[in-house]
């Protein structure tokens, strides 16, 4: 194993090991069924670039192939599972409540010799960041190309409407979010990163595409104001700012410096840029003395670490509304 992948084993692990949480797929109940279309959890296999990648589709009980379906794409959190972050999340159980396909990839482990594991063996997303303690950034993984093969692959399976195909994710997951926004922006309708960083300012999408962004005031792994991130007495990681990202968006959505609250209530603050009619293109959400934990979600993380998990606001609800309000229709070339 690569010197700088045993870092993870050092910063972030320490994070996650003392969560004390276990979660495999044999735990998941989810069914071994590639290829299946019927309702329920499955898990499905390609092969990229001679790899073999993972993801879990939930498919809805209402799900009818005869009309087209929106698609929500949930990347879970450095160290994580795509079961971990459909447990976590309500994601699932948002897809049978409003009707639509719910995709939870999976990293890669540090390790890619063994099977993933929380404590000593954590998955991630090559992010983009290149940051050399994060093993998938490390390694070089094709995780843009994975998910623009996932995506071809839920399209030639199930009746997909390629006009609403959404991504969303927490931490490293929302670093992803934020790279396939940019990178296969023509696939993406729009993007809700929550706790992560964009660490590709230069890279200009294709197209604009609308983004939420959630985050908590009090995130001792993802300061609003930015800079280093400590663990312990270690200085792990040097995260942007939220309001330099949010002011590289407002740049790519070509936004006009007006903006509107549009929600202020229990410590939580909802603004909108870019304003066409009634429906924004941009909106940033942040949540006073919240941590680490995606609100309103079932987070393992401790507090001595993550900080408070206040929720206030359920985050898929706030994400799912965004995403069925936003006045965009992709055109499909």
């Amino acid at each position: 194993m690569a010197t700088s992948g045993r870092r993870v084993a050092t910063g972030l692990m320490i994070l996650l090991f003392l969560c004390g949480c276990r979660v495999s797929l044999a735990d998941s109940g989810t069914r071994q069924t590639a290829g299946s279309t019927t309702p329920g959890t499955h898990s499905f296999a390609i092969r990229v670039k001679g790899v073999e990648r993972r993801y879990l589709l939930h498919v809805p009980p209402t799900y009818n192939p005869a009309r087209k379906w929106p698609v929500v794409v949930m990347f879970h959190g450095g160290g994580g599972t795509a079961w971990f972050a459909m447990r976590e999340t309500g994601w699932a159980d948002k897809a049978d409540k409003e009707g639509f396909l719910a995709a939870f990839p999976e990293g890669t482990p540090l390790d890619t010799s063994r099977p993933a594991s929380f404590r000593d063996n954590p998955q991630t997303w090559n992010d983009g960041s290149r940051r050399a303690n994060v093993g998938a950034v490390d390694r070089g993984e094709a995780d843009v190309e994975f998910v623009s093969m996932m995506l071809a692959e839920m399209k030639s399976h199930f009746s997909v409407d390629e006009r609403r195909i959404y991504a969303t994710g927490f931490s490293n997951g929302a670093s992803m979010t934020f790279r396939v926004a940019r990178e296969i922006s023509p696939l993406i309708a729009a993007a809700a990163p929550v706790a992560g960083s964009d660490w590709l300012e230069g890279k200009i999408p294709e197209r604009p595409v609308p983004l939420l962004y959630i985050t908590g005031t009090a995130d001792p792994l993802n300061p609003v104001e930015g800079g280093e991130i400590h663990i312990g007495q270690k200085v792990f990681d040097t995260k942007p700012a939220v309001g330099e990202m949010i002011g590289n968006w407002v740049k790519i959505l070509g936004c006009p410096d007006e903006t509107r609250v549009i929600y202020a209530r229990d410590g939580v603050t909802g603004i909108a840029y870019c304003l066409p009619g009634e429906a924004a293109k941009l909106v940033l959400y942040t949540i006073e003395a919240h941590g680490h934990h995606w609100p309103g979600g079932k987070s393992s993380l401790p507090k001595r670490l993550a900080g408070k998990n206040t929720a206030k606001i359920k985050a898929t609800d706030v994400i799912w509304e965004f995403f069925n309000d936003t006045a965009y229709k992709m055109k499909i070339h």
